[in-house]
């Protein structure tokens, strides 16, 4: 080709010297947004002060981007990877290895947007229960990966472990109630906390994850009595309700559910945002909004 032609690019697009933005660049509008990183303590003052927190998983840098832009909170690369990315039919079986991956992809993406948010990752199956070396070694590569939090599963011996790592400044998030990654022993996917032996062992649990530095928690498919007790016992930690009712600190779905993509049954605590909106963008914007004005969820439709 010529020196003088223009270079033909993706989409049919010339690339001359006036277009100096690479394609999938920034979001429509991003550049030149005001909004301050969100951290640790900031997610603290929402807390205390009654705002919602508002959840998303991402596992790209183009989705994570476009959920930075709406105004999610904190974006969650979540090992349910392992189903909606991989078509598996459980997390258990996500490696450390594709976690990190997906964690740098969506960490480039926050840069590429000048995004804000705060990207939390998860510790998979296999990566911390072996012993807390082992846990801080997974939770230094994820941080060194783009992670500002990590999360792990289970309360009991799970404390000690969270202690070990807060106190070596990683922030930690908690997850209690169903936990994909020993679903199997739960019985499989069915709420948690119903009876009331259960439901005092997930507030001990909880309780000890607050005192031993969890900064979130997210709390998944327990009934909502329960998850507002708990939200309510907490001296610091905030609670990130999944299928636990309205009475959390904030609220987190898979971003395919909340698009209404998803391989298998919907569940019951999923609202599909895309349904009545034109595109994902305003899919994400109609989420961050009904979390935030505590439309979503309704205990109602989606809670036990």
């Amino acid at each position: 080709m010529p020196d003088h032609m223009p270079r033909p690019t993706l989409g049919g697009q010339t690339d001359s010297a006036n277009h100096a933005t690479p394609p999938y660049g920034q979001p429509q509008g991003a550049a030149g947004r005001k909004r301050k990183p969100v951290t640790t303590w900031q997610i603290a003052d929402m807390r205390a002060n009654g705002e919602k927190i508002a959840v998303l998983t991402a596992y790209d840098a183009t989705f994570a981007a476009a959920a930075d832009f709406a105004g999610v909170d904190c974006i969650m690369v979540g090992d349910s990877l392992g189903m909606v990315c991989q078509g598996r039919s459980s997390t258990v079986g996500v490696s450390l290895e594709s976690m990190l991956y997906h964690t740098q992809c969506v960490a480039q993406g926050l840069v590429r947007a000048e995004g804000s948010a705060l990207l939390i990752a998860d510790l998979p199956f296999g990566s911390y229960q072996h012993s807390r070396d082992q846990a801080i070694g997974s939770a230094i590569q994820l941080m060194q990966a783009g992670a500002q939090m990590v999360k792990l599963e289970g309360g009991g011996w799970t404390t000690d472990v969270v202690a070990f790592l807060v106190e070596r400044g990683i922030p930690v998030c908690g997850h209690l109630g169903l936990t994909p990654q020993t679903v199997s022993a739960q019985g499989g996917y069915r709420v948690q906390g119903r009876e009331e032996a259960a439901a005092e062992r997930i507030r001990t649990e909880a309780a000890a994850l607050d005192a031993a530095g969890a900064a979130m928690m997210v709390l998944e498919m327990i009934p909502a009595r329960l998850a507002a007790t708990i939200s309510g016992e907490m001296k610091s930690c905030a609670t990130i309700g999944i299928g636990a009712g309205n009475g959390t600190a904030g609220q987190v779905l898979v971003m395919h559910d909340m698009l209404g993509l998803n391989l298998g049954r919907m569940a019951k605590f999923v609202r599909n945002f895309l349904r009545d909106a034109d595109d994902v963008h305003a899919a994400f914007a109609a989420y961050v909004a009904a979390v935030k004005d505590g439309s979503f969820p309704d205990n109602r439709q989606h809670a036990w």
